[in-house]
């Protein structure tokens, strides 16, 4: 669908409008810029454990995930 950005596993597939996809890269690169940063505004472990539904995680696999994520939004949103 022009406008916009499919998700899913192939069936069942959602679409979201375009502008909402670009809002989705925004907050995931800045998701990501915040677990892997160091400092004041690094997301805390207790945090990033909230993140994933309190459960047990690897900080640097969900930190890794979140940032690829981020790519794959961005290349699909890029015009």
């Amino acid at each position: 669908m022009p406008g916009s950005t499919t998700l899913g596993p192939g069936h069942g597939v959602d679409a979201i409008e375009h502008p909402d996809a670009q809002r989705l890269t925004s907050v995931m690169k800045e998701l990501h810029r915040l677990l892997d940063t160091e400092g004041p505004e690094r997301i805390t472990d207790p945090q990033a454990a909230a993140l994933c539904g309190s459960e047990a995680h690897d900080r640097a696999e969900f930190t890794a995930w979140v940032g690829h994520v981020a790519e794959r939004l961005e290349k699909a949103t890029s015009s």
